[in-house]
């Protein structure tokens, strides 16, 4: 049977559109990244705007191997169940060639695992659970931001060095707060043998009834406190911890704190000595930070938060590994990750082939207050790479399988 002229002129019509959008398609590298925007806002706000500001540089420098990058975003709801499904969908539906994201330790490691079975590569950008390489790790995620140990271990000098023997010790009750506790307990432990923990306190994450917690606290004298609450939690317990006069001579080590996202909040409400690890922006003089601060700054009349670097660092890890891969094939990219150097603002960083970890660093200082706000000062940048445990140790903690 003969088409009619007008139906042949749509067929070819039609065929030509699917012909464009396969090309077009072949083009753009479609990057799958789920996270928490909704809970946590304060960090992923300024995460999502640091990943598009690495896609803007990476395309006007001609993309990837001349494709595009391309940001598919969901929430995950701050629910290991929905990330999974949020996962999937990515896979499935949008057709995405890699996966990065999760901020709460819980849901990054439901991505873990989903990536494993789903065998697909996935950038854990976030998570701090040491869990993600190490216990529960697998040889297709891999990790950019530094772990609760490499933290904590960022620390436990200040800590040592003001010896005091009673701690309390708070935190928010899932497994970022649980795995950062352990560890800073063992390592404290090692270097101060005398050492005791007289109090603990484990909050619902943004449940957190300050004014009990502090009094609990209190009631146990400590002369020192390892603080690991964050976002609304630590705004809270530091406004009831200064009412009730809890940190007076109270010795703090404290993760997260100096970060913008939480500094801002405090404002001249910042407990000022607390040792912290953070981003100090204003003050970093390396050419690699100035250079991206002004980009930065010409592009949005803003100043960069530690999630700007988080996300604008797990874009320029994707491109760099897609391009020393030569493409989005997960086996490829599991190869072209291990040992994979990337340019940052903080300097260059790895990605270990141990552990498929990367060796960024953070800053670790001192809070202070100026102009009524919080900053830190009195502060080093302490690479990653100098607060890994042994190789032996981690081949210990990491499954043979994972390799």
């Amino acid at each position: 049977m003969n088409t009619p002229p007008v139906y042949a002129k749509l067929l070819s019509a039609a065929a030509l559109s699917v012909v464009a959008a396969s090309v077009c398609a072949q083009d753009v590298i479609k990057i799958g990244e789920l996270n928490s925007y909704k809970s946590q806002p304060a960090f992923l706000g300024p995460y999502k705007k640091g990943m598009e500001f690495a896609v803007e540089q990476v395309n006007a420098a001609g993309g990837i191997n001349g494709k595009k990058l391309e940001l598919v975003i969901k929430d995950d709801n701050s629910n290991p169940g929905d990330a999974v499904r949020a996962a999937e969908e990515l896979l499935s539906r949008d057709k995405v060639d890699v996966l990065t994201g999760t901020f709460l330790s819980h849901v990054g490691l439901a991505v873990t695992d989903f990536a494993k079975h789903k065998k697909v590569f996935f950038l854990a950008s976030e998570p701090l659970t040491d869990k993600i390489v190490w216990s529960d790790g697998n040889r297709y995620t891999y990790r950019l931001r530094n772990s609760t140990y490499m933290q904590v271990a960022m620390l436990i000098p200040a800590a040592v060095k003001m010896n005091k023997k009673r701690w309390a010790i708070v935190y928010p009750n899932y497994e970022y707060g649980q795995s950062a506790v352990a560890t800073f307990k063992t390592l404290l432990k090692q270097a101060q043998p005398d050492v005791e923990f007289v109090a603990e306190q484990a909050a619902p994450l943004g449940k957190i009834d300050a004014g009990s917690v502090v009094q609990a606290l209190a009631d146990a004298k400590p002369d020192a406190m390892f603080n690991v609450l964050f976002a609304t939690d630590l705004a809270k317990f530091v406004r009831a911890g200064t009412q009730r006069n809890f940190f007076k001579d109270l010795s703090v080590v404290s993760m997260l704190t100096g970060e913008p996202e939480y500094l801002d909040t405090l404002g001249n409400e910042t407990p000022t000595g607390w040792v912290v690890t953070g981003y100090p922006w204003y003050a970093i003089d390396t050419p690699e930070h100035k250079s991206f601060l002004k980009a930065y700054q010409d592009r949005f009349n803003d100043y960069p938060r530690l999630g700007t670097i988080v996300g604008y660092n797990a874009i320029l890890s994707l491109a760099a590994g897609i391009k020393k891969a030569g493409s989005t094939e997960t086996e490829a990219l599991i190869k072209a990750f291990k040992g994979l150097d990337v340019e940052t603002p903080f300097g260059p960083i790895q990605y270990r082939a141990l552990d498929n970890q990367s060796t960024m660093g953070a800053y670790v200082g001192k809070l202070a207050i100026k102009d009524g706000k919080g900053i830190m000062t009195d502060f080093e940048y302490v690479d990653g790479a100098k607060v890994q445990p042994s190789d032996e140790q981690v081949k210990q903690w990491r499954p043979a399988s994972a390799n």
